[in-house]
This record gives C-alpha cells, structure tokens and sequence, in this order.
C-alpha cells in the first residue's frame, strides 16, 4: 500500500488546488491563500515521502505536473484574472491574467525534461510564483495603485517570462547540512522568515528578489570555488 501514499499526497495538492479556485472566484482570498499554502505543503512532501518509501514512479512524477498546473497555474491565472476584472470595465482585458496559466504550463513542460534542473532550477518556480500572485490582492488593498488593470498586465508578462527565463535558481533540497555548502540557502531562509514576520504579505514580491539575488550569489561562489580549485 505504501506505494500508494506519496500519489495520494499529490492529489490533496490538486484538490486544495480546486477548493483555492472557488474561493478566488467569490473573492475569498484569505481561504484561497490557506489552500494554495496547503497545496505548497503537499507538494513539498510528496516528493519527500516517495524518495523516504523508495516508492517513485512515472505516474506519480506526470500527476505530479497535473496537479501542479491547477494548484500552481490555474489558481494564480485566476487570482490575476479577478484583480483584472475588478480594475478595469473592459469585458475582454481580464482574460490577459490567464497567461500565467499558460506559462506555468510551459514552464512545468519544460522542467519535466529538461536534464539541467535535476538539482536545481532555471527559471522561476511555478510555486514560488504562485506566492508572489496571490499575495498581490492584499498589497492592493493597502497600496491603490496595484489596482490599476495595465500594472496588474505588466505583472502578469513579467511574471510570465520569469517562469520560461534562463535565470538559475538553488533548490531547497539539501545534500548536506553543512553551512559552508549551504550558507547561502540558510541566509535566504533567515532573511525570508524575517520579511514575513516584519511585512506579511508584503514581503512575498521581496522574497522573490532575494531569491534571485541568493541564488545568484550562490553560483557565481561554486564557480569562483571551481576556478579556485582548478
């Protein structure tokens, strides 16, 4: 049975993908944040738990991907779409939000056989991104000019680019615990929980820069490390 589990795991990714969908579209983004929470959580885990059990599978690594284009393309697709339609009286302007849907489609296409990112990735998470959508309703709520329909469409393209660029992005997954390995996933890790702590929903958008920043501090180390050693 255990072979069962991390498949099961992937599925309540995808249905807390489907419950976040109905709650953006009532406007309930509170609810909608908790879902797409769990559905990083169980994402997160399921990978975790096959490699524990020995159990990985090509169904499990395609129902993976299936889940993920509803809990981390569709729902952030459909967050962008809600604030387009509440920022703007043009009828067809929203459906611009639905590029990110496509992209992250794109962009889990992509990453399922690309051979460079088995350890770390190039181009922005479809998770990592989703975080970053859905914490944009309750910046506008504080800051008025994100509900302006052509910003809102500028952070949708960049957005989508972000997920398909050739930008090189450290894993969380860790080989080692060592700090000398590490130091700067660890740093990242810190600064975020700080972020978070101190602005919320605000910080999500940082985070992604630091990220960026992080992981790209973090190559140009190994290589000078390589050359270094070399």
């Amino acid at each position: 049975m255990k072979k069962y589990i991390p498949n099961t795991i992937t599925s309540l990714n995808l249905f807390s993908g489907c419950i976040a969908v109905l709650f953006v579209l009532k406007g309930e983004f509170n609810y909608a944040f908790y879902c797409v929470l769990a559905s990083g959580i169980f994402d997160f885990f399921d990978g975790m738990v096959a490699r524990a059990l020995h159990v990985k599978s090509l169904i499990g690594k395609e129902l993976d991907s299936l889940a993920d284009v509803i809990s981390f393309g569709f729902v952030p697709g459909v967050i962008m779409y809600m604030m387009l339609k509440n920022a703007t009286d043009q009828e067809y302007l929203p459906y611009i939000g639905f590029i990110i849907t496509v992209f992250s489609a794109l962009r889990l296409a992509k990453f399922n056989i690309d051979t460079r990112q088995t350890t770390d990735f190039i181009g922005v998470n479809t998770p990592m991104n989703t975080f970053v959508i859905i914490s944009l309703p309750f910046i506008a709520q504080q800051y008025q000019i994100l509900n302006n329909a052509y910003l809102l469409i500028g952070i949708a393209i960049v957005s989508s680019l972000l997920l398909v660029s050739e930008i090189k992005l450290f894993s969380m997954k860790l080989n080692s615990l060592k700090w000398s390995v590490n130091k700067y996933k660890y740093l990242f890790l810190i600064v975020s929980v700080l972020l978070l702590v101190w602005l919320r929903f605000l910080a999500l958008p940082l985070v992604l820069l630091i990220y960026i920043l992080f992981s790209f501090i973090h190559f140009s180390s190994e290589k000078n490390q390589d050359r270094v050693e070399a």
